[in-house]
């Protein structure tokens, strides 16, 4: 059977194993069809990505694996300069039961004691360098969705227990309630009014991978959810997703700027706002200029959000940067100048303060 591990006759250097494949059945082909299907070949992504089994065989890797909570897996890369991509929350967490080691031709990566909070998508893939730059081999790559089976945990852990899911228009929405366990049965439910939301297979499709996917968004989609999963067992609830609707136009940030006051006098307490609209989902950077910043004049800079309702089910994000100089000087008359930045551009605004 293809993908089981072969057998060594000898004891082999570390990353020197090979996968052969078993039974191959080799049918006679013309020159010129060896040489399209060497041509197309070459164009193909290789799959750098292995799993080590026991006594020291390798495996490679289907799209999905399945594995019962509480192994421990190890996966290999080759090449002398891999990057690998796994569940985020094993780095924010710092988890100490993932390693990962680059040796001299394969990367190794370790994972312990594995729970049900560890399925995911598992990467990994060649970096090519030149200098201090470095790009993505988009050929040399591996990739495997890894789900760690647990009866009493059908769906994967999160740090929250109630999440927000931003309904854009133009792009697909996801609630990401996914199983650890890929054969279960996962259905979409409303809590008010009480009802079982139909997947049509389309406009929504479930991805065990990923969650439900709205395909085209829509007001009337907002709401509160939750998925329900059956195997084997008693039924198990997922937390609560809030859906909400978003409409902001797309572009550089809509910004504004106030001051507390045009006119100042010595000491007086002057604070400067930079407001921006924009979507809820999108993080926006501020800088400011100001009169006193190139003598190293101390001011507070304090920035912040929260979402606003604009209409029915229309949620926008307010973002602020405060500037506030608590001592006014003569050297802090001038122009203060706020650059907010998004994914789409910048917008500069400016006002002006004088003593």
């Amino acid at each position: 059977v293809i993908g089981q591990p072969a057998k060594s006759k000898r004891p082999k250097e570390p990353g020197e194993n090979k996968i052969k494949p078993v039974n191959k059945k080799v049918k006679p082909k013309t020159p010129k069809m060896k040489e399209r299907e060497s041509a197309d070949s070459s164009l193909k992504s290789q799959s750098i990505l292995t799993q080590v089994m026991d006594k020291g065989h390798f495996q490679k890797l289907a799209a999905t694996l399945s594995l019962a909570v509480g192994q421990s897996i190890e996966l290999r890369c080759k090449g002398s300069n891999v990057t690998w991509n796994y569940p985020s929350y094993l780095d924010t967490f710092k988890d100490s039961r993932l390693s990962i080691q680059q040796l001299d031709r394969y990367s190794q990566l370790i994972l312990a004691n594995s729970t049900a909070a560890d399925t995911g998508e598992y990467s990994c893939w060649l970096q090519l360098c030149s200098g201090n730059k470095c790009r993505k081999d988009e050929i040399k790559t591996g990739s495997t969705y890894i789900f760690f089976t647990d009866k009493e945990e059908l769906f994967v852990p999160t740090p929250s227990y109630f999440e927000i899911v931003y309904l854009n228009p133009d792009k697909p929405a996801v609630v990401p309630c996914r199983v650890t366990t890929p054969s279960a049965k996962v259905t979409l439910h409303r809590e008010f009014p009480a009802e079982e939301i139909e997947i049509d297979g389309i406009d929504i499709i479930y991805d065990a991978k990923k969650g439900f996917v709205f395909q085209h968004p829509t007001p009337d989609h907002k709401g509160i959810v939750y998925c329900k999963a059956e195997s084997q067992g008693a039924p198990q609830i997922s937390i609560k997703y809030h859906l909400l609707y978003v409409e902001v136009p797309k572009g550089p940030p809509s910004t504004t700027i106030a001051v507390s006051s045009s006119r100042a006098g010595l000491s007086d307490r002057v604070h400067v706002v930079c407001t921006v609209l924009g979507e809820p989902d999108v993080d926006m950077n501020f800088r400011w200029q100001y009169p006193g910043q190139e003598s190293e004049r101390p001011v507070i800079i304090q920035n912040f959000w929260r979402l606003i309702n604009r209409g029915i089910g229309h949620t926008t994000r307010i973002s602020k940067s405060v500037l506030l100089v608590e001592d006014f000087e003569d050297i802090d008359a001038g122009n203060y100048v706020c650059i907010a930045q998004n994914l789409q551009g910048e917008t500069t605004v400016a006002t002006k303060v004088e003593l």
